[in-house]
């Protein structure tokens, strides 16, 4: 039994824009992964990812202002679609620094990083799937993970940023990679912004 009304394209848009931040993090880790020659393809590429993303959440907010009646409460799309875009915003921020800044090879820290946001992408990707369901489990698990995922970015970030600061001799590199860290962070927290909003909706809606 559906606990839910019908409305098939709100939940394909947010299938959408949560499918496009898994493509961006894994752009993201190719980027960091490659050499300065490659790099600009891939901006690009995530710049283009993130156009998409825009697009498809301007759909989701014409959409609320035209329905009379909507599968979630207003203020859960609102938030949720808000939410989900802020990721791929503060990842397409992140490559356009390297790209910008001409920050070199990346350290470890940062291939490290970038895997768990793809990670935590993953995730999400798969709590909104079933949100048109209402498969509360299956959502509060994924979520549960995302919030893991964020404790391990974490560590990673407070482990690396502090190795930024005892191995690296270049002050302008040193600023360069913790500014590139700091953004990688917030997407993380950004991350666990959504799963809260998704937790959220499960529950009322379980």
């Amino acid at each position: 039994m559906r606990l839910l009304p019908r409305d098939e394209r709100f939940f394909d848009l947010f299938t959408a824009v949560a499918t496009l931040n898994l493509e961006a993090a894994r752009h993201l880790t190719a980027l960091f992964k490659s050499g300065e020659e490659h790099r600009g393809h891939l901006v690009d590429t995530i710049k283009r990812v993130e156009h998409q993303a825009d697009d498809l959440t301007h759909e989701v907010v014409t959409r609320l202002d035209r329905s009379f009646i909507t599968p979630l409460d207003r203020e859960d799309i609102h938030m949720l679609a808000s939410r989900l875009d802020d990721i791929l915003d503060l990842i397409d921020g992140t490559a356009r620094r390297l790209q910008i800044f001409r920050a070199g090879e990346a350290p470890q820290g940062a291939i490290l990083l970038a895997n768990v946001i793809e990670r935590a992408t993953q995730q999400l990707l798969e709590a909104v799937k079933v949100l048109q369901k209402s498969k509360a489990q299956v959502i509060i698990a994924a979520c549960t993970e995302v919030k893991k995922l964020e404790e391990e970015g974490d560590a990673v970030y407070h482990e690396w940023l502090g190795r930024l600061f005892v191995d690296e001799g270049d002050t302008l590199r040193i600023i360069k990679w913790k500014e590139i860290y700091d953004n990688l962070e917030k997407t993380l927290d950004h991350a666990e912004d959504v799963a809260n909003v998704l937790e959220s909706i499960a529950i009322k809606h379980s």
